[in-house]
């Protein structure tokens, strides 16, 4: 019986030791694909989804547009009230004073009420990266339109995955994750341009390829530039214009 117990032990050893040797060399297999360098910084996250992360420039902080000018490089004409910016309606585009290149992009907005208008006519703005490339900013709430133009479209270029607008007078928001085109030496487009779209945490669009400049008719052609504002739309149509709130953005 002694025999019996010394060989099972004897066996139970062994096969303890094989399974040590083993887990031992599959941790040695395992550790040669593990990166430790380099550690990816600390960003801190807003409290909520629309709060700025710690990294974040912001764009618009509720209390001014400081961060803004027109076109021509004038101060913005906006109306700042309880935390809401309305550009002031026929005043122009504005734009940042800072350029960007690669960019994460968060904007909050608003389409007006009483709704006046229909189709591109009701509501019509639009957030244009690197003052060239157009995401379609429209009150496409039971308001038919062609689709390359619809809300959430690349304009002209990309129709949005689904149709994610929200009621006017509701709050609504795009998260941009922009890619910059990159240019050769002699101007010719080297690598174009790709934007993924969310709007109200919905995808709209999925690492598009930008075929070119945001044109009104015509078909889009790339021309070279370097780091560029972001530009918010006055599209000088009848209806009543669009507010923002919570606007920031982060270098990529």
């Amino acid at each position: 019986m002694k025999k019996i117990f010394s060989f099972f032990l004897a066996m139970f050893i062994f096969s303890q030791f094989v399974f040590s040797q083993q887990q031992s060399t599959a941790e040695k297999e395992a550790a040669k694909t593990e990166v430790w360098s380099p550690v990816p910084k600390i960003v801190t996250p807003g409290k909520n989804s629309q709060e700025a992360p710690s990294d974040a420039i912001v764009l618009f902080n509720g209390n001014n547009v400081d961060a803004w000018e027109t076109e021509n490089g004038d101060p913005a004409k906006c109306e700042v009230k309880k935390g809401i910016m309305t550009v002031l309606k026929n005043s122009g585009s504005i734009k940042t004073k800072q350029q960007f290149t690669d960019f994460q992009l968060h904007l909050e907005w608003r389409e007006p009420l009483p709704v006046v208008g229909k189709g591109q006519g009701r509501g019509n703005s639009g957030v244009f990266l690197q003052e060239y490339y157009e995401i379609q900013i429209l009150d496409n709430y039971e308001n038919p339109t062609y689709s390359n133009g619809q809300c959430g479209a690349l304009y002209k270029q990309s129709i949005p995955l689904v149709n994610a607008c929200r009621k006017p007078g509701e709050w609504q928001s795009y998260d941009i994750i922009w890619t910059a085109p990159i240019f050769k030496t002699d101007s010719s487009i080297e690598k174009p341009a790709y934007v993924t779209v969310l709007q109200n945490g919905i995808l709209i669009q999925n690492h598009v390829e930008v075929k070119g400049k945001t044109l009104w008719s015509g078909k889009p052609y790339y021309e070279a530039h370097g780091p560029k504002s972001i530009m918010l739309q006055d599209h000088g149509d009848d209806g009543e214009p669009v507010s923002f709130r919570n606007i920031w953005i982060r270098n990529l």
